[in-house]
């Protein structure tokens, strides 16, 4: 009997000369995370906005390097000391083909404090008071104060419609009936930790994408994901190891993008009276916390050899860090010089401390978030044991870490943070400041440090309208939250993203996002 075999690689080959433009439709992305929800008010984490921006616009937006521009706002302006107006871009449709207008971003801006996700979006609505429709094109907003940093804040304030009504939440969202908006792309389908379905909206206010069809594949494993661009069941993939990086960059059919990104991994040290895992000596739990001893946090510093950090563990993809902003941001101060490395200083703080032989820490880290995080993990556990320390260092999955950290279940962590607005009120009024619901600070703030004097100075930079004078008063924070150590910043990282070299370009942004309708066919930029 004879029996053919057909060859499907050879198959598909075939078939994508026949049709080469249907193919240059599509669009296959393979991602390290997805979105946890299709509520765009659901979660602040990086890979939700990302996913989500391609369904949902932001009122205001940001390039490549975050300079501010205009999204569904063409402009705004302070009208006096606590009032902004935005005029809004008309002629926009919703997916449904119902208009854009004020009362949608309104309800949106409201809605986002009713919504009870694992890391609230009040981080971006905080200095609203009110919100004033003046016409279908004008939205007055009221603020809390001075608030010259609102249009940053509103970067990430996803406009759904007003229609939406109270009550809708995840279920309607996930299954696709509430997930309308007025982005680039429709919903198509979406199975979580698996594939967003999304099909070009060909209404929208920025003209026709070029991608028909995106398809963004959710692969957290750092060797799948390689494996699927390499067999061509991806066309892109974000963070690429480093372990792979150099053997791409010298393959002629596949083409890399580096960029410095946003986001730096930083200790978070538990100062609480309490702390939530039990820190022990000889086995025996310590009276009070050693981490509210700032020659304990010092000395944890000192130990952190953050050259190694980036030329050995992250194989050159970083930069050493000494704040929690990187350098040129608004409120990065040059008067903090490179952390010193000295394990001899930071073992004679320790004994000065009390604690001579060390003591055994739980330290928890995420190993899904950005890249490397869970190596850096390991190697700072491993650059504290020659502290004399025992840490039991620990990798999650940010969907298990996140929630924990939330409920400030750790003593001492470690994720990556990104001032994703280019200036210093977004990290510090969310992580450093005492928690203060009322004012809508310290919302990420999983450590209970409160300095009574940072807080003065911070919110003296919140209320100043004059921009030298503000980044003067937010260096001065910078200055005292670090020396306080309240978090011990550690590398700066760099993101690689790979795709294959015939078929897409792109220029990679700051805050590590992979954004479709900015990605072009060769040929096409």
């Amino acid at each position: 009997m004879f029996r053919h075999t057909f060859n499907t690689g050879v198959a598909t080959a075939l078939l994508l000369s026949l049709a080469p433009a249907a193919y240059s439709q599509e669009l296959v992305i393979g991602l390290r995370a997805g979105p946890d929800s299709i509520d765009p008010h659901w979660s602040t984490l990086g890979s939700q906005a990302e996913a989500l921006r391609h369904i949902y616009d932001t009122l205001v937006d940001v390039d490549e390097t975050l300079q501010l521009k205009p999204g569904l706002a063409e402009s705004w302006e302070p009208i006096d000391d606590t009032t902004w107006d935005f005029k809004l871009r008309e002629g926009v449709t919703f997916h449904d083909g119902t208009p854009f207008t004020a009362e949608d971003v309104k309800f949106s801006i409201e809605r986002i404090p009713e919504v009870t996700g694992p890391m609230s979006m009040t981080l971006y609505t905080k200095y609203v008071d009110s919100v004033e429709v003046i016409d279908d094109y004008t939205l007055r907003v009221k603020t809390k104060g001075i608030a010259p940093a609102l249009p940053n804040d509103f970067t990430r304030l996803f406009v759904v419609p007003s229609e939406t009504g109270e009550g809708v939440g995840n279920e309607e969202f996930n299954a696709g009936d509430a997930a309308i908006g007025t982005g680039p792309y429709r919903f198509v389908s979406w199975e979580p930790k698996g594939d967003l379905v999304l099909e070009r909206y060909e209404d929208h206010w920025r003209g026709k994408t070029p991608w028909e069809r995106v398809v963004r594949k959710e692969i957290p494993d750092d060797a799948a994901r390689v494996a699927a661009l390499r067999s061509g069941q991806v066309d892109l993939i974000n963070y690429v190891p480093a372990t792979d990086y150099v053997s791409m960059k010298n393959n002629s059919e596949v083409e890399t993008f580096i960029s410095d990104s946003v986001y730096i991994l930083n200790v978070q040290p538990s100062v609480k009276d309490e702390e939530p895992q039990p820190i022990r000596v000889n086995g025996e739990e310590v009276e009070g916390n050693p981490l509210q001893d700032l020659r304990v946090r010092k000395a944890l510093d000192l130990a952190i050899n953050r050259d190694v950090l980036v030329n050995v563990v992250l194989e050159g993809l970083g930069t050493p860090a000494n704040q929690l902003m990187p350098e040129g941001f608004f409120g990065y101060t040059n008067e903090l010089g490179e952390r010193e490395y000295d394990i001899e200083q930071a073992r004679a703080l320790l004994a000065d401390a009390g604690y001579p032989d060390g003591f055994e820490v739980d330290f928890t880290c995420t190993n899904n978030r950005v890249p490397g995080d869970a190596v850096v993990c390991e190697a700072l556990a491993q650059m504290w044991s020659r502290l004399g320390l025992t840490v039991n260092a620990q990798a999650l999955n940010g969907t298990v870490f996140f929630p924990a950290a939330a409920k400030e279940e750790y003593t001492m962590a470690m994720s990556a943070w990104g001032t994703l607005t280019g200036e210093a009120a977004y990290t510090y009024g969310a992580m450093i400041h005492s928690k203060d619901p009322e004012k809508g600070f310290g919302n990420f703030n999983r450590t209970g440090y409160s300095n009574p004097e940072f807080d003065e100075v911070f919110v003296r930079g919140t209320q100043t309208l004059d921009p030298e004078e503000r980044r003067k008063i937010y260096e001065e924070a910078s200055l005292i939250a670090m020396e306080d150590r309240a978090l011990i910043p550690t590398v700066i990282l760099q993101s690689v993203w790979a795709a294959n070299a015939d078929k897409l370009t792109f220029t990679p942004r700051v805050d590590q996002e992979t954004r479709a309708y900015e990605i072009s066919p060769v040929g096409e930029q």
